[in-house]
């Protein structure tokens, strides 16, 4: 296959769909971990395709919905500095702080300006020497590496005004972390784009220590179908494995340039997710060799975060213990023109891929 029509076949989605009615024998429950999995679900129809006894839920695979409350407020304090410049990806820009988001600093007066790579900040910190220029390095390891080269850039041109922000996120151990809290699923659609980096070996604990089957999926219709056949064939075989359905662009190792680039550039720490707190492992800080080019110390320490306001349910949606319809606040007050909560902020929360598609 060389298009992406090719995996929109009308005739090879039917026959996947044929075989998951075949092979499901008993009511299952399945997260599809990322954010972009779950639009091209709503998009293409697929919920309507499976049996009534499968039940698809989405989980906290958007890092902008996963980014919490203080790490936002953490962004705002930096926007602060004196002489400032915020360099920040566009999905950022409306995640609510405790008292506002940066879109809204921004028409205050402070410099944030959006970029399209961490090259383009560091192209920022060439033109405007005299400022200091705050790269947010957010996302899960899909982009750490393009991180890690900026810092390394930044570090052997000696830039004394580029500083990075880490708030990258390791996706495996928070798959852990939502087993352990309670969340209800018997297997886990995985994020390919997160695999084509990291490999499918990080995701061996889930399935051997946690019994829960993984299958790395791409994003057009039939990667998803054929993922949820492959799961389904698993749970029904008593199996608990990891596969790769995506192997036109995933290695079960990984990608040996990008990790090596991660791993020179940062360290493993803890890491907040927004709706789940604390969870080991599933940060990255810059090591002691690059601590000059570390935003941190810029940021304000002692700002006390609000909680999310009233009745919102971004948490209860991201653990996958509510779908986004079930939230009090959904469509009326909060609405992608007007997000109360980061889940209806970025295109790939869930929020709003249920707003945009779901037709409810």
């Amino acid at each position: 296959m060389k298009f992406a029509s090719e995996f929109r076949d009308r005739e090879l989605v039917s026959g996947i769909v044929e075989k998951i009615g075949d092979v499901c024998r008993h009511d299952w429950t399945l997260m599809e971990f990322c954010g972009t999995h779950t639009v091209a679900i709503f998009r293409h129809g697929l919920k309507t395709l499976l049996p009534d006894r499968l039940r698809l839920v989405s989980g906290p695979g958007c890092p902008v919905c996963v980014t919490s409350r203080a790490d936002i407020d953490r962004i705002l304090s930096l926007s602060d500095t004196p002489g400032s410049i915020v360099a920040t990806y566009g999905d950022m820009m409306k995640v609510p702080g405790s008292t506002m988001n940066l879109s809204e600093r921004r028409a205050r007066g402070a410099d944030i300006r959006m970029v399209y790579s961490s090259y383009d900040a560091i192209a920022l910190a060439e033109k405007n020497p005299e400022k200091k220029v705050f790269f947010i390095g957010i996302g899960f390891e899909t982009t750490a590496p393009s991180t890690a080269a900026a810092v390394l850039k930044a570090a052997e041109a000696g830039l004394g005004n580029f500083f990075v922000l880490a708030l990258h996120k390791r996706t495996p151990p928070v798959v852990g972390a939502l087993i352990e809290h309670g969340t209800s699923v018997d297997g886990f659609i995985c994020p390919g784009h997160v695999c084509s980096i990291i490999g499918a070996k990080p995701l061996e604990p889930v399935a051997s220590v946690w019994k829960k089957p993984c299958v790395v999926a791409g994003f057009e219709p039939s990667d998803v179908l054929q993922a949820i056949y492959m799961l389904i064939r698993q749970l029904e075989e008593g199996r608990s494995e990891v596969e790769i359905e995506y192997l036109r662009a995933v290695s079960y190792d990984g990608n040996a340039n990008a990790l090596a680039a991660i791993d020179r550039v940062f360290a493993t720490t803890s890491s907040e997710w927004r709706g789940i707190g604390m969870v080991e492992d599933t940060g990255l800080m810059l090591r002691d060799e690059f601590s000059r080019l570390d935003a941190a110390p810029f940021t304000d320490r002692d700002i006390t975060s609000r909680p999310d306001p009233a009745g919102c349910k971004c948490g209860d949606v991201l653990r996958g213990d509510l779908i986004p319809t079930q939230c009090p606040l959904f469509g009326k007050t909060c609405t992608p023109q007007n997000p109360v909560g980061p889940c209806m902020v970025s295109s790939e929360g869930s929020c709003a891929a249920y707003y945009q598609y779901a037709g409810e």
